[in-house]
């Protein structure tokens, strides 16, 4: 099997169509249209849904959504919503790669994209819903009294340099270090 069967493999591996079925489920649901038959990586490849999913969350972000044209063209929709989605909140480290979905590289990273971008809808309350995944947890500051802050120093904590008894005997992990004295 080729090197690039490999990896194709195990790019399929990771997908899982239970998620990209949601994903498609909210993208259209937000756009009022319903869920065209077909694969994921198909129906989201051209980038024009994205972008208009992108106008549905935030109007105007992506004023130009090519239609026709060249291959570029519907890369450069990708590269669009891809920036889009920075922009209205979601990590650079979510986002993937235009070849992820144009070329079909690695969908489970486009999905987990789209799940990113649907977390990021609940920071922005303009937004009525729908919303896709679970929502991010929100801030639980504490406030502590002053005697519950002098209480605390009196403990030490295990990294404090107690070890409450327990020790490393029995514990044979890597090769053992003789020391040999010549004569």
């Amino acid at each position: 099997m080729s090197l690039q069967r490999q990896v194709m493999v195990k790019m399929m591996g990771k997908r899982e169509p239970e998620q990209e079925k949601e994903a498609l489920e909210w993208i259209f649901t937000v756009l009022g249209e319903p869920v065209p038959h077909g694969d994921f990586g198909d129906i989201l490849r051209d980038g024009q849904v994205l972008c208009r999913l992108m106008n549905k969350l935030s109007p105007g972000a992506i004023p130009k959504i090519h239609t026709t044209g060249a291959q570029f063209k519907m890369m450069e929709n990708i590269n669009k919503f891809s920036d889009a989605m920075r922009k209205y909140g979601v990590s650079i480290q979510d986002l993937f790669q235009t070849a992820d979905l144009f070329e079909k590289k690695d969908l489970a990273t486009v999905c987990t994209a789209l799940f990113s971008l649907g977390r990021a809808t609940y920071l922005h309350p303009e937004w009525p819903g729908p919303w896709l995944g679970p929502r991010p947890a929100e801030e639980n500051k504490r406030e502590f009294s002053e005697e519950v802050l002098a209480a605390s120093k009196t403990v030490i904590g295990l990294q404090a340099g107690s070890n409450k008894g327990a020790t490393a005997s029995g514990q044979n992990v890597g090769a053992q270090r003789r020391v040999i004295i010549g004569k």
